[in-house]
């Protein structure tokens, strides 16, 4: 069976750890408060998702919870082999012997998954819970009594499997509120969603909302599509949430969300998505690994309310940056794997060329699209492929109110092929390294940039078409600017210097793209270049 890596059991761990610290405010009210079942439907009650979203305003309505009695500590001090030894029994799996085309097995709480959550089935709109039984599990390897585990919720979230390959995952939801997919052309893992980012990127922990309770809806025979609902709560908001997910080359989720505010939020990210960039071709500082480039995305991708197709390469900054881009309606966004050349990463172990990318895709909702606000990217310093430090959100202008209710909806692609994309030409590569004139001796540093474009009309233009390069740099002097046709990928390079304008380590924002007679024929690049300090600005290296 797929094991969770080592990257989702830190990333979650550290997330539940945050939760907590949010919640230590309410820690009294732990003893004095009913437990999480408090309000869940009875055995065989109706169950649709108006009750949820209704139950969801209820617990906003009232003080927040942080729920469950401690684990035993033989469960919390398990080490990484430890916990992965304890497996669900796929003899158990919900739906097993019912002939359809969808499985469910369950993942333990343990290690850093110290927060139970409740399973009920869903069958002819009634529900039924899934009762926890250690003996659901095997244990060989862990070095734990199971029987430490009587009196306790023993489930901390599960996996989703199809008729094409009960052996593989198509998708699992562990840990907070976070969950993942793949495309069935690679079923690999890679990057994470998760239903709501509360205050990312400010200098104070972040919250974590987490799934408190799943309702699965039992597919109809023959269904290639599934439903399933989940319960989230914070200190700062809780929600209902709907999921439709179809498995396929690449896997579709559709997403219902309903979200209320117990207090106002600063910083509110609809369709959080977080992935992890160590280096790539176009940023290696930190590269001092025999693999030529570590990434599960290299890129966010963004198509404006206007139109306007954008290409952001990532970065791992010297220190945490946020770039904010502001939209209107936005059209969709996401974090991609562009590249997907073998030789180009060299890792026969994880296959980072195979990564999945994940696009957003906003559904038009009451009173229209999704206004306006910004998709936000966080880039977070990481020294170890092991640790995800990507984030990219939707930040409504709006900022939630209690008593308002967030209603969003939307549509997420997991695979290697996006059904959207650019019609013009598009950013293949990104590549830089010091400037200056080879041959020449260099009196001032600069830093080179090389931007190659395919795609679009590239290909059918004439060789000598007059194609010019069109550069903006928020701050500094552009230097040696030129475009020029590459026979190689059937594309264009635009090469050019960027000269700082003092010995400042400020971010400076470059914006290129490509066009011929005045019209543009190519996507837009954004990037944000970091100056090194002074001192390490020498004349014959970066």
């Amino acid at each position: 069976m797929p094991t969770i890596d080592r990257r989702t059991l830190l990333l979650s761990s550290l997330a539940l750890a945050g939760l907590r610290a949010a919640a230590a405010d309410a820690a009294d009210a732990r003893a004095k408060q009913p437990d999480g079942a408090v309000g869940m439907p009875a055995e065989g009650a109706p169950f649709d998702f108006a009750w949820l979203k209704g139950h969801a305003q209820w617990l906003a309505g009232n003080p927040y919870r942080p729920g469950n009695q401690p684990l035993p500590s033989a469960m919390t001090s398990l080490g990484y082999d430890q916990y992965q030894s304890i497996r669900f029994r796929p003899d158990k799996a919900l739906w097993h012997d019912a002939g359809l085309e969808f499985r469910l097995q369950f993942f333990h709480v343990g290690r850093g998954f110290v927060e139970p959550v409740r399973l009920y089935e869903v069958v002819d709109g009634r529900t039924r819970e899934i009762q926890y039984d250690p003996s659901l599990f095997t244990w060989d390897g862990s070095g734990v009594n199971p029987a430490v585990m009587r009196g306790h919720q023993g489930f901390a979230g599960f996996r989703i499997q199809f008729v094409t390959n009960w052996q593989a995952d198509v998708a699992a939801f562990l840990g907070a509120s976070y969950f993942r997919a793949v495309g069935g052309d690679t079923r690999q893992y890679g990057l994470s969603a998760r239903a709501l980012a509360v205050d990312t990127a400010f200098p104070r922990p972040e919250e974590f909302p987490r799934f408190t309770a799943f309702w699965f809806e039992r597919p109809a025979k023959g269904a290639t599509s599934m439903r399933l609902y989940a319960l989230l709560d914070s200190p700062s908001v809780a929600g209902a949430l709907a999921f439709d997910i179809s498995p396929g080359g690449t896997l579709v989720m559709d997403v219902d969300t309903a979200y209320y505010p117990r207090k106002p939020i600063e910083r509110l990210g609809i369709a959080p998505l977080t992935s992890m960039f160590f280096y790539g071709e176009n940023d290696r500082r930190a590269a001092n690994d025999w693999r030529p480039e570590i990434h599960d995305s290299d890129g966010l991708a963004m198509w404006t309310g206007a139109g306007e197709w954008i290409w952001r390469p990532l970065v791992n900054p010297p220190q945490l940056h946020l770039n904010s881009y502001f939209d209107a309606d936005p059209r969709g966004f996401g974090l991609m794997q562009r590249d997907r050349d073998f030789d180009h990463y060299q890792d026969d172990g994880v296959y980072y060329d195979r990564r999945p990318s994940l696009w957003v895709e906003p559904k038009q909702g009451p009173h229209g699209g999704w206004g306006k606000g910004a998709v936000q990217l966080v880039e977070i310093p990481t020294v170890d492929e092991t640790f995800d430090n990507i984030v990219a959100f939707w930040n409504p202008a709006e900022k939630p109110e209690p008593g308002h209710e967030l209603l969003y909806a939307y549509r997420l692609y997991w695979g290697t092929v996006i059904p959207f994309g650019p019609t013009l030409a598009h950013v293949l590569a990104t590549r830089t390294g010091i400037g200056g004139i080879i041959g020449a001796q260099r009196e001032y540093f600069s830093w080179h940039f090389a931007v190659d474009f395919t795609g679009g009309e590239l290909g059918a233009l004439a060789k000598d078409a007059p194609v010019e390069a069109v550069v903006t740099a928020s701050r500094g002097s552009i230097e040696h600017l030129t475009a020029h046709y590459v026979e190689q990928f059937n594309g264009y390079r635009a090469l050019f210097d960027l000269r700082p304008p003092d010995d400042s380590v400020e971010p400076i924002d470059l914006r290129l793209y490509l066009r011929v007679g005045g019209v543009p024929l190519t996507e837009t690049w954004l990037y944000q270049w970091t100056p090194p300090p002074a001192r390490e600005r020498g004349l014959t290296h970066g």
